[in-house]
C-alpha cells in the first residue's frame, strides 16, 4: 500500500531540509527548473539542480510530488524578496541558489528566516495542492514522526540552529490555521453553516516570521551537564524558546557591497523619502544620500460603468518622483 501524502511530506521534509553544509536550503535551486521539463520520467530527477542523492531518490519514487516542491521553491524566493523589499537586506542572494553568499551560508538571522520560511512553504504548498485536488491520494491521517537526520559534515551548532528554525516555520504555519465558514439557506439565512480550518496566505506567514526575525535571539553552543545546547548568549542560561528564531553569527549592516561577508550593499536601491521606517532614504542609504529621478506611470482612469455589465477606462500618464541611494 502506497504511503499517504502526509507521510511523503514528512519524509521529504526530513530529507530536503537536512541542516548540513551539503544540504540546507540549496534545494531552492529547484526554482530554476525549466517549465519544459515534464518530470514524468525518473531520469528527469538527475536534471534537477540543488538536490543530493537521497533527495534524487525520493524524487524518483514520487514524481507526481515534484512539481509541487518546485512551486514551493519558487514561492519561497518570491515571498522572501517581497517580504524584505523595504529593508537593506532584501533577500536578493536567495536567487543565487545553490551557490549562496555568506549571508545565507553562515548561521545568521537571515539564514534563520529562510530556513523557517522554506519549511513553512513546503508544507503550505503541498497542503494547498491537496485541497485543490492537484495531488491525488492526499490523506488526513496523522503525520508520522520524521525528524531531520544529522549529517557528519558541518558545524553541530549550525545543524541545531537550522533544525530549530525549520520547526519554528512549521509551527507558525500550524498556528496560522483560521476558521472559515460558508452559509447555506434560503435568502442567505445561514440556517446551515459549513466551517473548516484554512491556511493563511504564505505572505502573511512570512510576515509573522519577519517579526520573529526582527526579534531573533543570538545563541551560543554551550555545555550544560554532559551535552552541549544552544542557549541565549546575552541572557541568563535558559532553554531556547520553541517560538523564537535563533542565530549564531551577527550580520553585516548590508550598507556597502562586500561579497566576503554576503552583502550586496544598497547603492541604487529605491528608497522612500517620506518614510520613517526601514525603507526611508536615511536608513536605506546608510547616510550616503540619494538621487532623485522621475518616472512615468500609466494607469487606468476616468472609468465608466455601462449597463449591463461592463466597465470602460481610459489610460492616463503621470510623472512621479522617485529616489535611489547613492
Amino acid at each position: 500500500m502506497k504511503p499517504s501524502r502526509r507521510f511523503l511530506l514528512a519524509a521529504f521534509l526530513s530529507l530536503i531540509l537536512q541542516p548540513g553544509i551539503c544540504h540546507g536550503i540549496k534545494w531552492l535551486a529547484l526554482s530554476k527548473t525549466p517549465p519544459v521539463l515534464a518530470l514524468n520520467q525518473t531520469q528527469h530527477c538527475k536534471q534537477l539542480e540543488g538536490l543530493v542523492m537521497s533527495q534524487v531518490q525520493l524524487c524518483r519514487s514520487n514524481l507526481e510530488l515534484m512539481q509541487t516542491i518546485i512551486q514551493a521553491a519558487r514561492e519561497v524566493i518570491k515571498t522572501c524578496r517581497k517580504t524584505f523589499s523595504d529593508m537593506r537586506w532584501n533577500c536578493s542572494s536567495i536567487e543565487l541558489a545553490p551557490n549562496y553568499l555568506l549571508d545565507l551560508e553562515r548561521g545568521t538571522r537571515e539564514s534563520a528566516f529562510v530556513y523557517a520560511l522554506s519549511a513553512a512553504a513546503i508544507s503550505h504548498t503541498i497542503a494547498r495542492a491537496c485541497t485543490t485536488g492537484d495531488l491525488p491520494g492526499c490523506s488526513c491521517g496523522p503525520i508520522p514522526d520524521a525528524p531531520m537526520k544529522m549529517k557528519k559534515s558541518g558545524s553541530q551548532a549550525n545543524k541545531l540552529m537550522h533544525l530549530h528554525n525549520s520547526e519554528v516555520g512549521r509551527q507558525v504555519l500550524k498556528a496560522s490555521l483560521e476558521m472559515k465558514c460558508k452559509c447555506h439557506g434560503v435568502s442567505g439565512s445561514c440556517s446551515i453553516k459549513t466551517c473548516w480550518k484554512g491556511l493563511q496566505e504564505l505572505r502573511d506567514i512570512a510576515q509573522d516570521l519577519k517579526n520573529k526575525y526582527l526579534s531573533a535571539t543570538k545563541v551560543v553552543h554551550r555545555p550544560m551537564g554532559t551535552r552541549k545546547y544552544l542557549v541565549p548568549k546575552d541572557i541568563d542560561i535558559r532553554p531556547v524558546k520553541e517560538t523564537e528564531l535563533i542565530y549564531l553569527q551577527s550580520s553585516p549592516d548590508f550598507c556597502m557591497k562586500n561579497e566576503k561577508v554576503g552583502s550586496h550593499g544598497t547603492q541604487d536601491r529605491q528608497c522612500n523619502k517620506t518614510s520613517n521606517g526601514s525603507d526611508s532614504c536615511d536608513l536605506m542609504c546608510c547616510g550616503r544620500g540619494y538621487n532623485p529621478y522621475t518616472d512615468k506611470v500609466v494607469e487606468r482612469c476616468h472609468c465608466k460603468y455601462h449597463w449591463c455589465c461592463y466597465v470602460t477606462c481610459k489610460k492616463c500618464e503621470r510623472t512621479v518622483e522617485r529616489y535611489v541611494c547613492k
